[in-house]
């Protein structure tokens, strides 16, 4: 029987997934999970958007991840908030983190990712790391309160799914001014902030834009990096400033321990550019 599932893009806009094989469907608790086998290879839905797939999320998580690495002054302990899968901790621990702490509040979604997906944690990585027997430690915890108690973070990845606007969606208060603070005051000296911020496209660039006066509101320096992998934008922020920052990242991938799949130096100097929509709403341009 062939089953699609429609994801919602923006008003009047789905984009339809046929599900070749249908790994595991349910509700957690907190949000309706879908794993299944697509064009995409093996691919993860929560509460009906994708995720990640095993073709796409190593650009994903690179464009999320690598920038902030690189804006950081240092990485030896990183925070993770959300990012079921765990690629985010694993390549963390690849660039030299030598603690990463990923706090999730949805314990069967991480146990069902890593039983199933073919990329992020194994099943023994997970238990390993639940049980604090590896450099990543996982805490089913919420985000928000997680957070509050937390300090002297090098880097603070944010990984959600989209900001909705369903005022009610429970990780929505983890895109908020206050919650960016929160982390602003959990990184130490040098350190960073990253978010998933929405999507560039003219007709769903709202979450972005909204995203990128948060930030601005924030932090005294923020960059923009735009992922090669479909549509999506990601923000880093750090309290202090940082002249001219997209050849800073250029100039240090090089030194970085991990090796970076899916962008380089020349996509670090062009991806950092804010789209020019972005930069007209944002009042940089008066044209």
């Amino acid at each position: 029987m062939t089953r699609w599932l429609h994801e919602p893009l923006a008003p009047g806009l789905r984009r339809s997934w046929l599900l070749d094989e249908v790994l595991w469907a349910g509700d957690t608790g907190f949000q309706h999970v879908v794993i299944a086998r697509t064009e995409q290879g093996v691919t993860l839905f929560c509460d009906g958007e994708r995720q990640s797939s095993e073709l796409g999320q190593l650009a994903y998580h690179e464009a999320l991840l690598v920038p902030a690495l690189l804006l950081a002054e240092r990485v030896e302990r990183v925070l993770v908030v959300g990012s079921s899968e765990g690629v985010v901790s694993q390549l963390a621990v690849a660039a030299g983190a030598r603690t990463v702490d990923h706090v999730d509040i949805d314990r069967e979604c991480v146990r069902r990712c890593a039983e199933l997906l073919p990329y992020g944690y194994s099943a023994a990585e997970l238990a390993a790391a639940e049980r604090g027997d590896s450099p990543v430690r996982v805490h089913y915890a919420d985000g928000w309160d997680f957070v509050a108690a937390a300090s002297g973070f090098d880097v603070i990845v944010v990984d959600l799914p989209d900001e909705r606007d369903n005022q009610t969606a429970q990780h929505n208060r983890l895109y908020g001014v206050e919650f960016l603070r929160r982390c602003a005051h959990a990184v130490r000296d040098g350190g960073v902030v990253t978010s998933q911020a929405g999507c560039p496209t003219l007709w769903r660039n709202a979450g972005l834009l909204r995203a990128w006066r948060r930030f601005h509101s924030v932090f005294g320096t923020v960059v923009y990096y735009g992922s090669d992998e479909h549509e999506w934008a990601f923000l880093s922020g750090r309290p202090d400033l940082v002249p001219d920052p997209a050849p800073r990242l250029a100039g240090r991938l090089a030194a970085l321990p991990y090796r970076p799949a899916t962008l380089d130096a020349p996509a670090l100097l062009a991806r950092t550019l804010p789209p020019l929509a972005l930069r007209r709403a944002a009042g940089w341009l008066t044209g």
